[in-house]
C-alpha cells in the first residue's frame, strides 16, 4: 500500500553550511499516528518544517532527497499550496493569535475553505465536541488562557482546515502531565473518528509511544531506530536510553556514550 506521506533520504542544510538532517527517511500510512522521537536538537522539528515547506523562513533548505504526499512530489510546493492539499502543521510553542478570542482563533483555520457560514458553524461545533474546554473559554482572549487550552486551540484551528494529515510539533511541551494525557487522548480520538493521520514530533517518548502506531527515533539528524510502537516500548535499548528504565534495576544505569553494543538499524543511504 502506498503511504500517505513518504520522506525519502532527505538532507537539510541551514545557512548553506550547517548539515542538520543526514538522510532521513520515514513513512506515514493513511489513518495512522506516527511518532518522531528523540532528544532536543535531534532534528525532529526540522523534519516537520521540511515536510511543510517552511524551512526557507529560517534559512534552511532541503538539498537532497524528496518528499511525496499522496504519491506526488510536494517538496517544491509553497506552504499554502500544501495546506490546500490537506497538510497542516501545528508549530511548537502553542502559537495562537494572542489578541483574538479562542473562537476567532478557531475560525481563522477555516479561512482557506470555500464553505458557507452555516458549514463553518457546524465545523466549529464539531471542534467544541472534541475540545469541550474551548467551548467554555470561547470568548476569552487567547493570551489569557492556560497553556493546555492554547495547545488545544492550535490543534482545533488546524482541524478547522479539514486536513488529511497534521504535523504536530512537541504537543506536550510545558504542559502538566494530566493535560498532556488529555491532549494525546484528543489526538487519538481525532485520528479514529476523523481518519486524520498524524506525524508528531515529541520528546516525551513514553507518552508518544502509548498513543502512536509506529515510531522513528532520531539522533543527530539520522533515524537510528524505527518500529511498531509496541515493539519500541518493549525494546531494551529504548527503555534504557529513552524511557529511563535500566534493563537490570540492580545495576547502575549505563551512560549511552559508554555503550558500544547499542543496536541501531540505519535507514540512510551511504
Amino acid at each position: 500500500m502506498t503511504p500517505l506521506l513518504s520522506v525519502n533520504n532527505i538532507e537539510v542544510i541551514y545557512d548553506h553550511v550547517i548539515l542538520v538532517l543526514k538522510g532521513v527517511s520515514l513513512q506515514v500510512p493513511k489513518g495512522k499516528v506516527v511518532a518522531l522521537l528523540g532528544a532536543n536538537g535531534a532534528g525532529k522539528s526540522t523534519t516537520l518544517k521540511a515536510i511543510s515547506n517552511i524551512l526557507a523562513a529560517e534559512r534552511g533548505d532541503v538539498t537532497k532527497g524528496s518528499i511525496d504526499y499522496k504519491n506526488e512530489r510536494v517538496d517544491k510546493l509553497s506552504p499554502n499550496q500544501l495546506v490546500k492539499r490537506g497538510v497542516i502543521q501545528v508549530m511548537e510553542g502553542r502559537h495562537c493569535f494572542a489578541h483574538l478570542s479562542i473562537e476567532d482563533n478557531l475560525l481563522t483555520g477555516a479561512y482557506t475553505r470555500d464553505i458557507s457560514n452555516a458549514q463553518v458553524k457546524q465545523e466549529l461545533e464539531k471542534i467544541y465536541d472534541y475540545f469541550p474546554r474551548l467551548k467554555v473559554r470561547r470568548k476569552s482572549q487567547a493570551a489569557y488562557t492556560s497553556g493546555g487550552e492554547q495547545q488545544m486551540c492550535a490543534i482545533g484551528r488546524a482541524m478547522m482546515a479539514k486536513p488529511e494529515m497534521v504535523l504536530l510539533d512537541e504537543p506536550s511541551m510545558g504542559l502538566a502531565p494530566q493535560i498532556v494525557e488529555e491532549v494525546f487522548e484528543i489526538v487519538k480520538d481525532l485520528n479514529k473518528r476523523e481518519n486524520v493521520s498524524f506525524l508528531l514530533a515529541e520528546q516525551n517518548t513514553m507518552v508518544a509511544l502509548r498513543y502512536s502506531d509506529y515510531g522513528y527515533i532520531l539522533e543527530n539528524g539520522r533515524v537510528v531506530m524505527d518500529g511498531a510502537a509496541e515493539e519500541l516500548r518493549n525494546n531494551e535499548d529504548v527503555k534504557e536510553f529513552y524511557l529511563g528504565v535500566a534493563a537490570n534495576d540492580d545495576e547502575e544505569r549505563t551512560s549511552f556514550k559508554e555503550v558500544k553494543s547499542y543496536r541501531r538499524r540505519k535507514r540512510w543511504l551511504s
